[in-house]
């Protein structure tokens, strides 16, 4: 479990979704994709980032068991 994170990434839709936890500046530096969508969220006062939905993306296919 990650203790420290600053985002939260929600993926596929009701009843199959799938939530993570991680690191922004990993995301951005990692995926250009996810860095389009970062950079246009903005953090609420409290220091959080906005909930970050991804329902195009199939639970199934995130899981990496390597």
């Amino acid at each position: 479990m990650i203790e420290y994170y600053d985002i939260t990434i929600e993926i596929g839709n009701d009843p199959y979704v799938k939530f993570f936890r991680a690191h922004m500046v990993i995301l951005q530096y990692r995926s250009t994709y996810l860095q389009k969508i970062l950079t246009t969220n903005k953090r609420k006062n409290d220091g959080t980032l906005v909930h970050i939905k991804l329902p195009n993306i199939s639970p199934e296919v995130s899981n990496n068991n390597n």
